[in-house]
């Protein structure tokens, strides 16, 4: 018999996320491989050619990158995001008269959420913010892989340095919005179903950046997250953490023991993650004024405020997307 339309929707779902996960996990190290492989070929040339082209096009990243509209609205986003579902919710306008940083939380594994409704078209953020342009920021050293780099730039991903952010929020104009996983890699080592903690009281760079250029500051949360795949999660003060305490901060990111759904069922295990709702929500923006050189006060006063705003949006939003009112947001 003839698949039907589910089968078939199904699986293209499955490819899309297939492809995300393996571009992000592989795309990288594999084209660096492949270059340095072809380097000993007749095909030399190729190599020293996009060499060439990455040393003159080097600082790109760190100037808004180099998004393609046309990869952003990809049909594959749609499968991608239909997977789950990915769901993206406004709760408050943003005026396009102004620039923001919007904090994402959490981390999770893989950030999902955050690329699904920032990087890609699917879930329609352009619609529900009209003016507003959305750019995610991600570890700098993804930038300096080959072919990588450029799969990351088409979407709209720059690395997470000051002097990235800064030229996004003084030298495009307004209507930017700069998203960061503030947690980072610390927070994805805690990263488990139905617990949810955050790495958030000591990170006070952001809101620094944020003053320093008058962008408002916009909590948002992924309900979903952390469901998406299981992880051992060692204890604090165990060797295991340990290693992965130093291999974060030597290599900037944590490395994670997860397992998701397999490729051939959904009861076998795998890399892929699980079929479950995230429900991105985007909250009430904090006004920032600009101050040019902001005082510790100055930035502890916007954090407390934009801690407030966040907790503000997860109490009033967590009984509707999959948590009971007794769940509690954990700031470490």
């Amino acid at each position: 018999p003839w698949p039907s339309q589910r089968d078939v929707r199904s699986v293209l779902q499955l490819l899309a996320v297939l492809q995300w996960v393996l571009s992000f996990l592989l795309l990288g190290t594999v084209s660096l491989l492949l270059l340095i492989y072809l380097l000993f070929t007749s095909l030399w040339l190729i190599p020293v050619l996009y060499l060439a082209w990455i040393i003159c096009d080097w600082d790109t990243p760190e100037k808004g990158g180099r998004r393609l509209p046309c990869l952003r609205r990809w049909t594959v986003w749609k499968h991608f995001r239909d997977y789950f579902p990915v769901k993206l919710v406004k709760t408050h306008d943003l005026s396009p008269s102004h620039n923001y940083i919007i904090g994402s939380h959490p981390h999770g594994i893989l950030c999902v959420g955050a690329f699904c409704n920032f990087i890609t078209g699917s879930t329609g953020f352009e619609e529900l913010f009209p003016g507003i342009r959305s750019f995610l920021t991600t570890l700098a050293g993804n930038f300096r892989l080959p072919v990588f780099r450029e799969y990351l730039m088409s979407g709209g991903l720059c690395p997470v340095t000051r002097r990235a952010i800064g030229y996004l929020l003084s030298q495009k104009g307004t209507g930017n919005a700069v998203a960061i996983v503030i947690g980072g890699a610390a927070e994805s080592l805690s990263c488990r179903p139905g617990v949810t903690t955050l790495i958030l009281k000591h990170r006070k760079g952001f809101v620094r950046m944020a003053l320093r250029h008058g962008a408002f500051l916009v909590p948002s949360f992924s309900f979903g997250e952390n469901d998406l795949f299981r992880q051992v999660v060692f204890e604090e003060g165990s060797w295991m953490r340990s290693i992965q305490r130093r291999f974060q901060k030597m290599m900037g990111f944590a490395p994670c023991l997860f397992y998701g759904r397999g490729l051939t069922s959904s009861q076998s295990r795998g890399f892929l993650p699980y079929s479950r709702p995230i429900t991105t929500v985007v909250g009430e923006p904090v006004a920032v004024p600009r101050v040019e050189n902001p005082s510790r006060e100055l930035v502890d006063r916007y954090h407390e405020l934009y801690i407030r705003a966040l907790l503000k949006l997860f109490n009033e939003n967590k009984t509707k997307y999959g948590l009971s009112e007794s769940d509690e947001l954990h700031i470490l």
